[in-house]
């Protein structure tokens, strides 16, 4: 079966510099159209590219969001073992002893043991929740290297006393609550 530019020609309706400028349009056309259609692939391409980059620049921003959180958790649930674990009594005594809490002064009933221990510094004052606990010193300094916030008292040891300190004749009284 012969072409319809044959066909055409075979009829006189169209001669062969004619049809040589046809053929030749249609390639330019064509070269043309090949070109810019490859210019849009690589927009879209580009634009495709460019799209995954950002959907994984939020997915990775979101998984540290995710891995900080978690991490926080584990922090509290690790802190949350450590003062449960280590809890002492207060001795269910009717003696008050005061702290602070941020900028508030609290008051927990303590025991005159309780009491003499926390003022040599052998126990701390920790909060859990809304209460408050007391636990061993080495147990607060494990629990401050996770949450210095958690830990609210701990009596500076009275035990040394600096040679260059000026008031070393003058003692505190034992017996003195603020």
């Amino acid at each position: 079966m012969s072409s319809l530019q044959d066909q055409l020609m075979k009829a006189g309706l169209v001669d062969a510099k004619k049809a040589k400028q046809v053929n030749k349009d249609k390639r330019k056309a064509a070269k043309v159209q090949k070109k810019s259609k490859q210019v849009v692939v690589d927009e879209t391409k580009l634009q495709a590219q460019q799209a995954r980059e950002e959907k994984a620049e939020r997915d990775r921003q979101l998984n540290a969001e995710r891995k900080a959180e978690a991490d926080k958790k584990a922090v509290a649930a690790q802190i949350k073992q450590l003062i449960e674990m280590n809890l002492q009594s207060k001795g269910g005594g009717d003696i008050p002893y005061n702290f602070t809490d941020g900028k508030q002064i609290k008051k927990i009933h303590v025991s005159a043991a309780v009491q003499e221990q926390l003022t040599r510094g052998r126990l701390a004052i920790v909060k859990l929740g809304e209460g408050y606990e007391l636990v061993p010193v080495p147990v607060a300094e494990k629990i401050a290297e996770r949450d210095e916030s958690v830990v609210l008292s701990v009596a500076a040891a009275q035990d040394q006393m600096d040679e260059d300190d000026p008031y070393a004749d003058y003692q505190i009284p034992d017996d003195l609550m603020w």
